[in-house]
């Protein structure tokens, strides 16, 4: 069974490839330092067996180029670049670990918060170009944060806001009674949150509800000097539109460690006064690199001890 790895930051960890190879004889590694796609992904792929993916698209076109795949193998969360609903049409079993990285958004979330309602990492830009600017924004105790999407990353977001008393808005599809009493949250509809919040963090998958669900329309609803955090998924904010409301002042700032298109070095967006950018690290603290590349090792393992392989 030859197994691939898409992932160059699971190819080029040495605690994993130890283990990997120590697991299975047949590994093959991307240790290129470059996220295949397209063409490039379909000629890595098409001869393996098992396949431990990231944030690869693997869609119906991808899986009828790999005939012998039988099992992938998710690095990381999330579910919605790859054709669930095609694998199981062809039998192509899928494992992964919901929530496995979620301590490491949530942490990189509320960095987020702090380094922007602080306005340290604008000052610290400021700073390099000659400008001692020694305005130091607001506090982010005791304001107002929308949380849209309260899962396993929108929970641990919530348990790291408690010390600073802030008044929290939640909004989710599913009911949480018990979790919103318990840490004194305010379900609130997404218009009431857009309208209402200081900071509005996004914790919810990319779906067709959820893509561009931040547009041109909504920066107008949200105050002026609110501050929109992504660490989710890129098409969930339209990022031509927040160019605009950035270079008009609709909103006070935004951080963004997703984009629609990744890698992304479109100049317009991430030079940006008043945006905070950083290229997709949200889950990729060394823990979190060991507990989602550890999560496919044994994904395979269970999936080849179930078929006697």
């Amino acid at each position: 069974m030859k197994i691939k790895v898409t992932s160059p930051s699971f190819s080029t960890h040495p605690i994993l490839i130890e283990e990997l190879k120590n697991n299975f004889d047949n590994v093959v590694l991307n240790d290129t330092n470059i996220h295949f796609e397209d063409n490039i992904l379909k000629e890595y792929l098409q001869d393996a067996d098992i396949a431990i993916i990231g944030l690869e698209t693997i869609d119906k076109e991808l899986l009828d180029s790999c005939p012998k795949l039988k099992f992938i193998a998710k690095y990381g969360v999330g579910l919605d670049n790859i054709d669930i609903d095609y694998c199981k049409a062809k039998n192509i079993g899928i494992g992964w670990t919901s929530g496995v990285n979620k301590l490491s958004v949530a942490e990189m979330t509320l960095g987020f918060m702090i380094t922007t309602i602080r306005n340290m990492v604008f000052a610290s830009y400021g700073m390099k170009n000659g400008l001692w600017n020694k305005v130091g924004g607001n506090n982010l105790s005791n304001k107002v944060i929308g949380i849209i999407g309260v899962g396993n990353i929108g929970k641990e977001v919530i348990k790291l806001l408690q010390p600073f008393n802030c008044k929290i808005l939640v909004n989710d599809i599913f009911s949480q009674d018990e979790f919103y009493k318990k840490y004194n949250l305010i379900e609130a509809t997404k218009e009431e949150i857009f309208a209402n919040s200081d900071i509005i963090s996004i914790h919810t998958p990319l779906t067709k509800e959820t893509k561009y669900m931040f547009n041109l329309e909504v920066f107008k609803k949200m105050k002026k000097t609110a501050i929109l955090i992504n660490t989710a998924r890129g098409e969930i904010v339209n990022n031509n539109d927040l160019k605009i409301a950035l270079k008009d002042k609709l909103i006070a700032a935004a951080a963004l460690d997703t984009y629609e298109k990744e890698p992304n070095f479109d100049k317009k967006l991430i030079n940006q006064d008043r945006l905070f950018c950083t290229p997709h690290i949200g889950g990729n603290s060394n823990e979190s690199i060991l507990l989602m590349g550890r999560s496919a090792i044994k994904h395979i393992k269970k999936f080849l001890g179930e078929k006697n392989l």
